[in-house]
């Protein structure tokens, strides 16, 4: 899943993204709602979850919040924020915020509440998948095949998660790139190309990724 924290705390968001990233997320940052509204503006469905602190300086959280949904945009919004009475609570949602969690926070609170937003910023997927021999478990991060636990990568696991969500449908390498891998990636890395590889290799015989022409991969 792809998110994007909105916090003029640097030093804040960047632990928080630190963390995020070691829960196998791909993360940006942006620190002021000015920022965030250019960021979603060029693409206002790259993102999975925007993490949004309410108190930012230039646009605030309310009014970044409120433009998001305005403008249709499929990101799940989570306010993270030191305005934790029930009344903030209230206004927050009520701006059309998913969720509201007050700061501070206990991290992995954080990250199951991401989680289960970002799965329903898409069809649903069941937490546990299963291909023929190979078992996936989105919750615990872990992968089988015919009884082996597989010693994937964050990217390889993001990338075979992305795989089997996709039923079957041809991903292409700008989407891997996109959704598994941040805006720090090089559009023209061979970084998908190489993943993919290993990912193969660890998975074994019979092979499970098949290369789909001018299209991209698919399970």
């Amino acid at each position: 899943m792809r998110v994007l924290i909105v916090d003029d705390d640097e030093e804040m968001a960047q632990v928080v993204a630190v963390g995020l990233r070691r829960a196998q997320m791909a993360v940006d940052v942006a620190f002021d709602g000015t920022e965030a509204l250019e960021r979603l503006g060029a693409d206002r469905d790259a993102y999975d979850v925007v993490v949004l602190d309410r108190d930012l300086p230039g646009t605030h959280g309310d009014e970044v919040c409120a433009a998001l949904i305005a403008a249709g945009c499929r990101s799940r919004i989570l306010m993270l924020t030191a305005a934790g009475t029930a009344d903030d609570i209230v206004d927050g949602l009520g701006l059309g915020a998913d969720d509201y969690l007050p700061k501070p926070f206990d991290f992995p609170v954080l990250v199951a509440r991401i989680a289960a937003l970002a799965r329903r910023a898409h069809p649903a997927v069941p937490p546990v998948v299963r291909h023929g021999d190979l078992l996936v478990d989105s919750a615990r991060r872990t992968a089988v095949r015919a009884g082996r636990a597989l010693a994937l990568t964050p990217k390889e696991f993001g990338v075979l998660e992305l795989l089997l969500a996709a039923g079957g449908r041809a991903v292409s390498a700008e989407e891997l790139l996109e959704r598994v891998w941040d805006e720090a990636a090089d559009p023209f890395t061979s970084a998908v190309k190489i993943t993919i590889s290993r990912l193969r290799a660890k998975l074994g015989a019979p092979p499970v990724i098949e290369t789909v022409a001018r299209r991209g991969y698919r399970i």
